[in-house]
């Protein structure tokens, strides 16, 4: 968790100076009972006074410590958005809400994945180490051809693909426990801050 803003505040105040959360977002999702209802590029018509904004850490943050390191990111190269694929590991419940996590991928070098599990790790608020290296079936993904948000990447030989933990975690919970109206940020289209991808390490 990066940022909680004020209820009904639309502005956030460690993150960003000049911010409007209701128009700021490249794209949102607006969930009704659990299901997507709208993709929208401002929810500025139903934003209400007791809306509360959790704003939480992006792997995109730390894909520029990976080219640093000489490492590349597929979905980069490719330009496309990362794959994403809902998993098997349960979540931590929180009162009413439950689910299983969702996570990013991007296929690495056998070499170079000690480097990536380090960089990353050293990244901790935006999610950090990886959370599966290979052998997605353990994790309940069958398909790398078929992410459930984003697109494909091509795996090639000698890449194994690594998995993170992501930012869409949140819209599976929704899924799961079905409240009444929430929004989030489209899948790929996060918020971009004043804050510098470098600060967000330990």
């Amino acid at each position: 968790m990066l940022e909680v803003s004020d209820t009904g505040s639309r502005k956030l105040h460690e993150f960003a100076d000049d911010i409007d959360l209701a128009n700021d977002f490249p794209k949102y999702r607006i969930y009704r009972d659990g299901k997507v209802d709208a993709e929208v590029t401002s929810v500025a018509d139903i934003w209400q006074n007791d809306f509360v904004s959790f704003i939480i850490g992006c792997s995109f943050s730390f894909e520029s410590e990976l080219l640093a390191a000489g490492i590349e990111v597929r979905n980069i190269t490719e330009k496309v958005n990362v794959p994403m694929f809902n998993t098997n590991i349960p979540l931590k419940s929180a009162g009413p809400f439950h689910g299983n996590m969702v996570v990013s991928m991007r296929p690495i070098p056998e070499a170079q994945i000690p480097t990536a599990v380090q960089v990353t790790g050293a990244m901790p608020k935006v999610h950090g180490a990886p959370i599966q290296i290979g052998d997605p079936e353990t994790i309940g993904i069958s398909d790398l051809a078929h992410p459930d948000y984003g697109d494909p990447v091509t795996i090639k030989a000698g890449e194994q693909p690594v998995f993170w933990p992501c930012g869409v975690t949140p819209q599976n919970v929704i899924m799961q426990t079905k409240p009444p109206l929430v929004i989030t940020h489209a899948p790929g289209h996060m918020l971009v801050t004043d804050v510098v991808n470098a600060t967000l390490k330990y």
